[in-house]
C-alpha cells in the first residue's frame, strides 16, 4: 500500500461466546487511496466482510484486494471505486454468500478487473457486478467451483469482457437452495462495446440439475463455448451485435 496516498480505516471485531462452539469474526473496511495491497484471512464460521449496513469500501486506483476464508456461513458485501482492480478470492465450506459491486457510483471504471475465485464447498451463493453502468474497459474474471448447489450471477458492463466457469458437481443431479430443480443456477449479463477483444463467456459443467441463462450484447464480437456433463439443464443463450 502507498502509505503517502491510502487510508484505511478498519473495524474487526471478534466474538467469543462462553460454553457456545459459534466462532466469529466481523471486519468491516473504510478505504480511501491509490496504491492499496490488502489481504484478508478469514478461518471459521459466521464470519463477516462488510455487511448490507457496513459495507467495505474500498475507494482508490490500482487496487490488490484478496480474500482467503475457511468455513461455513459466511457473508462478504465489499465495494470497490476506482480503475484497475487485480483479486485472488479463495474459498473452502458450505453456506457462503458473496457480494461484490466493482465502480460504484465512482468517478473510476473499474477500467481494468482481473479477478479468480476458487470455491470448495456446497450451496454457495456469488453476485458479482464489475462496471455496473460505468463502461468498464477489459475484465477478465474466473470462477472454479467444486461442489453442489453452487449460484452464480455475474454481470459486467463494458467493452471485452471474459467471463471462465468450470464447475464440479459430485453428483449427476442435484438440488439447489433457490430452486430444487437446480444444482447450478448460473445467470451472466455482458454489455458495452464488444468490438475490441470482444465478449467471451467459456463455461465447463460437470454435474446435473442445473440451469444456465447467458446474455451478451457487443459490436460483432461475442463467443460462448459451453460444455455440459449432466442431467436437467435448462440453458438459455441471448447475443446481439
Amino acid at each position: 500500500m502507498n502509505k503517502s496516498f491510502s487510508y484505511v480505516s478498519i473495524l474487526f471485531v471478534a466474538m467469543l461466546f462462553f460454553g457456545s462452539p459459534a466462532i466469529s469474526n466481523d471486519i468491516y473496511i473504510q478505504q480511501s487511496g491509490d496504491g492499496l495491497d490488502l489481504d484478508i484471512t478469514q478461518d471459521g464460521q459466521n464470519n463477516v466482510i462488510g455487511s448490507s449496513g457496513t459495507n467495505v469500501t474500498l475507494n482508490g486506483d490500482d487496487m490488490t484486494f484478496s480474500i482467503t476464508q475457511t468455513g461455513n456461513t459466511n457473508t462478504i458485501e465489499a465495494i470497490i471505486k476506482g480503475d484497475t482492480y487485480t483479486g485472488t478470492w479463495s474459498f473452502t465450506g458450505d453456506s457462503n454468500t458473496v457480494d461484490l459491486d466493482c465502480s460504484s457510483s465512482a468517478a473510476g471504471n473499474c477500467d481494468t478487473v482481473t479477478l479468480n475465485v476458487t470455491n470448495t464447498g456446497d450451496t454457495n451463493d456469488y453476485t458479482f457486478a464489475i462496471g455496473e453502468t460505468a463502461d468498464a474497459t477489459s475484465s477478465t474474471i474466473a470462477f472454479t467451483v467444486t461442489g453442489d448447489n453452487s449460484i452464480i450471477n455475474t454481470t459486467v458492463d463494458g467493452q471485452s469482457a471474459a467471463l471462465t466457469v468450470d464447475i464440479n458437481n459430485s453428483l449427476s443431479t442435484s438440488t439447489n437452495s433457490a430452486n430444487s430443480d437446480e444444482g447450478v443456477a448460473l445467470t451472466t449479463s455482458q454489455s458495452g462495446d464488444g468490438d475490441i477483444g470482444g465478449h467471451s463467456i467459456t463455461l465447463d459443467v460437470d454435474g446435473g440439475g442445473g440451469t444456465i441463462d447467458i446474455t451478451q450484447s457487443g459490436i460483432y464480437d461475442t463467443t460462448v463455448d459451453l460444455t455440459v456433463n449432466g442431467d436437467n439443464f435448462d440453458v438459455d443463450i441471448t447475443q446481439s451485435d
